[in-house]
């Protein structure tokens, strides 16, 4: 067993989404960056998530312009900066007789949606003639009073978290996997990290620690040397099902027949993925399995729109969704990313809670806010806003 020792500027724990949009992030600023991961890259809720690239339609009810406007934004970045990762795909809503919510209401949100992506060819919606509501992969006309179509984006959420540390890696960030965090003392000048890997430990020195660990933010944080006490949180089960049924058309956004939640219906190659469920997690972030319970209200949503089809399940995975701790429903609370500093205008120690697929970029932005009033402006390399995201090549490791 050995024993290495580092020094570097910014140290990231947590290898999701948004532990390497920051790592990127750190690096297109010009900072000397390490990123660790216990596991492999996208080992967690990154690649159990529901695949979109989107604005997030349904949070305009419960007012979070600025989350969807920022998510729109940065679905049209991704649509462009990897476009072998990102793919536009069609949206569907199916207003029915019993639905919960109007044409005209769904017409305005369509028009809000629209207005806060800027406009475009991918703002565009429609309302879908009788005429083509056979083509609709099957899905039930009866009591079936109109449809709607817009645009959002699909992707595989592991691809794209290794495409961001591939891009970190090409601007010097030190990336370690299977490194775990067992502890980080205060310093004089920041923290002092011991990390566990396969080999031995490293002993890593840094000016700021950003814990990004996820759905194990506090159980991170419980191992971090610090006055400030972690927010409180709920983390959130999202399960998801594949079943034997082709989509060829689109992304069927559903409004389940039990509660009125919004399940989606999404093509997954040849298969269709019907997610997701939204459960209070009782258990720790490392058990997390989809219950019996939600596999029946999935395939219940799926077999209400889809009467012809099979729904029997072909594979069932869960994520966990970080959000503050309240005692509204998951589906009423603020989606966005908040954040826990030890000190705002010179921080040490930045904790990020929650956070989408689609916006973090933007959330890595927020993070970098924190790390430029703490250390300083450095030469910037690259701008996150247009580098480019490539999935490696077929046959690569």
């Amino acid at each position: 067993m050995s024993e290495q020792h580092i020094e570097t500027e910014v140290a990231v724990i947590g290898g999701g989404v948004q532990g390497a949009g920051i790592a990127q992030a750190a690096a297109a600023a010009g900072y000397k960056v390490t990123i660790f991961e216990r596991h492999h890259w996208a080992a967690g809720t990154s690649q159990r998530s529901s695949k979109l690239i989107h604005g997030g339609l349904r949070y305009l009810e419960t007012g979070q312009i600025p989350l969807v406007y920022h998510s729109l934004q940065e679905r049209a970045r991704l649509l462009k900066n990897a476009p072998d990762l990102v793919k536009p795909v069609k949206f569907f809503i199916p207003i029915y007789k019993d639905t919960s919510r109007r044409p005209w209401q769904i017409r305005a949100g369509l028009t809000l949606y629209y207005l806060l992506s800027g406009g475009g060819q991918l703002a565009r919606f429609r309302s879908v003639p009788k005429s083509e509501w056979d083509q609709l992969d099957g899905i039930s006309t009866n009591d079936l009073q109109a449809v709607f179509q817009y645009w959002d984006g699909q992707t595989n959420d592991k691809l794209l978290t290794e495409a961001v540390i591939r891009s970190a890696q090409e601007m010097g960030v030190t990336t370690l996997a299977s490194a775990e965090l067992m502890e980080a003392r205060k310093t004089a000048n920041g923290y002092r990290l011991t990390i566990r890997t396969l080999d031995g430990h490293i002993h890593c020195d840094c000016k700021c620690l950003v814990n990004a660990g996820g759905p194990w933010v506090n159980d991170i944080g419980h191992r971090i040397e610090t006055d400030t006490a972690p927010r409180s949180i709920d983390l959130v089960r999202g399960s998801h099902i594949l079943v034997n049924k082709t989509l060829s058309q689109g992304v069927y956004y559903m409004e389940s027949p039990r509660d009125g939640r919004a399940v989606f219906a999404m093509p997954w190659g040849d298969k269709a993925l019907i997610g997701t469920t939204e459960v209070i997690h009782e258990e720790g972030a490392d058990n997390v399995t989809p219950s019996t319970e939600e596999i029946s209200y999935l395939q219940a949503t799926f077999g209400h729109f889809f009467k012809n089809d099979d729904a029997t399940v072909l594979e069932a995975w869960a994520g966990l969704r970080v959000l503050p701790k309240s005692s509204e429903l998951a589906n009423k609370r603020d989606r966005d990313t908040f954040f826990l500093c030890d000190d705002p205008k010179k921080a040490s120690l930045i904790a990020v809670y929650g956070g989408k697929l689609t916006s973090y970029r933007h959330t890595a932005e927020r993070v970098m806010d924190y790390i430029t009033e703490s250390l300083g402006k450095r030469t910037v390399v690259a701008d996150t806003r247009r580098l480019p995201l490539s999935p490696l090549p077929q046959g690569s490791e």
